[in-house]
């Protein structure tokens, strides 16, 4: 996203009565929160041993900070029919099913989930790229969690 682009958002936040503003252009995601500020003339009690004394809070100007959110990954996204232990491969020491930039055509094996000493293949959905691995090799997975991103 364009830093003139960013400048005007963050412009408009601060002026308008908006507290959080997020925008999505292409793969960029921009989320902008004003933060609250102390009115002028607030007072603030703090104490000091065993004595509360008063202390003017000198006036904050209203400030807007810009945070990069990552872009949700697109393609179709594989996931876990079941709750149980997630293996890349069918043994140890053996290749992975699939690798990050692997071509696969539907039905093909991704993984393998454990489950109640059951070993359950989980075959792709779909036909594509591995664009994303989600899950690491041992890991537990739950029902629902997503597993691969097919692009």
């Amino acid at each position: 996203m364009d830093l003139r682009k960013l400048k005007t958002l963050i412009d408009l936040v601060a002026e308008s009565d908006i507290a959080e503003l997020e925008v999505t252009e292409g793969e960029s995601k921009v989320r902008i929160v004003k933060s609250s500020a102390m009115h002028q003339g607030q007072m603030m009690m703090m104490p000091q041993q065993g004595m509360p004394q008063q202390y003017s809070a000198a006036p904050l100007a209203p400030a807007a900070a810009v945070v990069d959110v990552p872009a949700e990954p697109t393609g179709v996204i594989i996931k876990s029919p079941m709750v149980g232990t997630f293996y890349r491969s069918s043994a140890p020491g053996t290749p992975a099913f699939v690798e990050v930039g692997s071509t696969i055509k539907e039905g093909d094996t991704l993984c393998i989930i454990e489950a109640m000493k059951l070993l359950n293949e989980i075959d792709a959905e779909v036909s594509g790229v591995v664009s994303k691995i989600l899950v690491e090799n041992g890991q537990p997975v739950e029902f629902g969690q997503p597993l691969f991103v097919i692009g």
